[in-house]
């Protein structure tokens, strides 16, 4: 537990040095009037541009031949697995937040998945009406009170924002599973998060290719839906928004 202090102490002061050293602000006039603060829209293009490459000419075949091969139990239960992992590094999140609510619900579904539902593979906890319990290191900030920041688009992983590409950085440090030597956990969640998207790329293929393929400006179309799916996620959506967010779960494309 120590170490799991050390280690997140760490990573928050990180996450406060990136935050605060953002030279990058949206003028206060275009936020108040919702405007999407995208500064770096050159090079998210570029990064854009790159990703559907790689998505194209790798992920995307990779992801069809998965789920066509895997039955799709199997794909649930894999992306069960992955989703179990990140249970402690959730109850972790929680607690910084000062939910401890959430932290017991996060620990409980880990504890009753783990030991019910074989490792992870299954998910008795829901069939028991356990709450759900994710959240992430962004949420965190954005408790904290930390503003969005700026649009970003990351390479191999997708639309983000300088608030939540921190999170992604910090949250490889918070999860306790990694806090344990010898851990065959912590060198499965990585491979587990990759199988889980590519489980995800291929179940969602019509209406991911829609986006990246079919759109006039898949870049643009991406950033919306991405913004708005994660606005609604923190309780910030706007209800006159057009675009349904629980339509496409968009991390990692």
């Amino acid at each position: 537990m120590i170490a799991l202090f050390k280690k997140s102490v760490t990573a928050m002061a990180f996450s406060a040095a990136v935050l605060t050293s953002a030279c990058a602000t949206q003028d206060p006039a275009a936020k108040a009037a919702g405007e999407i603060f995208d500064p770096y829209e050159n090079t998210n293009r570029s990064i854009h541009q790159f990703n559907k490459g790689l998505d194209r000419y790798a992920f995307r075949p990779a992801s069809k031949g998965y789920v066509a091969v895997v039955p799709p139990d199997m794909v649930t239960a894999f992306g069960n697995f992955a989703e179990n992992l990140s249970k402690p590094g959730d109850a972790v999140n929680y607690l910084l937040q000062g939910n401890f609510k959430g932290a017991g619900q996060a620990l409980g579904r880990f504890a009753v998945n783990t030991v019910l539902g074989i490792g992870g593979l299954g998910d008795p906890a829901s069939d028991f009406k356990m709450p759900e319990a994710r959240t992430d290191f962004g949420e965190t900030l954005h408790i904290w009170g930390a503003g969005e920041g700026a649009y970003v688009e990351l390479p191999a992983y997708g639309p983000s924002t300088t608030r939540d590409a921190v999170g992604i950085v910090v949250d490889f440090f918070t999860n306790p599973l990694s806090q344990f030597e010898n851990n065959p956990a912590e060198d499965l969640q990585i491979p587990a998060e990759i199988v889980d998207q590519l489980g995800n790329r291929g179940t969602y293929s019509d209406t991911i290719d829609s986006i990246l393929y079919e759109s006039a400006d898949s870049y643009a179309q991406g950033r919306q839906i991405y913004l708005q799916n994660r606005r609604f996620e923190l309780g910030q959506e706007d209800v006159n928004s057009e675009i349904d967010p629980f339509e496409l779960d968009t991390g990692g494309f």
